[in-house]
């Protein structure tokens, strides 16, 4: 039973990011998988055009726990994408395995429970950061401010349709 529940987790997992238009693959520092998302654990952070000091920045975030995806490591680099597919390469210690996902959609409505006819616990805006508390393949808890419940993965990024984060 755990052995067909664990390859139906593993599938589901390397299906999506599949749609994210790569084949999952292990990271040659980490031995993590690569894409995976991550969030900034740092309040600033430059993006470089290489993986080093030498590179120049080409900009900087200046959003804590802004969710991101790693497409690439070498050494003590990581080379991210945001929401918006602009990316580059920052030093490891900016990364946080903390997942946050940011809200796509203009409202995103947080229910009580995974269910769209579920009270209302608050509505949040386009562009809002969240921390993930746990998805199910179509909704994910998360929570802000002292707000928990649970968002439709449909309004946000960060997170894979389908992934299951327990």
């Amino acid at each position: 039973m755990k052995t067909s529940v664990f390859a139906a987790v593993l599938a589901a997992f390397v299906t999506g990011f599949a749609a994210y238009g790569q084949a999952e693959e292990l990271g040659p520092v980490t031995n993590l998988p690569i894409p995976r998302f991550v969030s900034m654990k740092a309040n600033e952070g430059n993006v470089r055009r290489g993986p080093s000091l030498s590179h120049r920045i080409d900009w900087v975030y200046r959003r804590k726990d802004l969710p991101l995806i790693i497409t690439a490591e070498y050494g003590h680099w990581r080379r991210i994408e945001d929401r918006d597919g602009q990316g580059g390469w920052v030093h490891y210690a900016l990364l946080s395995g903390v997942r946050t996902v940011l809200v796509e959609s203009e409202t995103a409505t947080m229910h009580a429970l995974p269910d769209a006819g579920a009270p209302e616990v608050a509505v949040l805006k386009r562009g809002v950061v969240v921390r993930i508390d746990e998805c199910i393949p179509a909704w994910c808890r998360i929570y802000k401010a002292g707000y928990a419940g649970w968002v439709d993965k449909a309004n946000l990024w960060g997170v894979l349709p389908g992934e299951i984060i327990e």
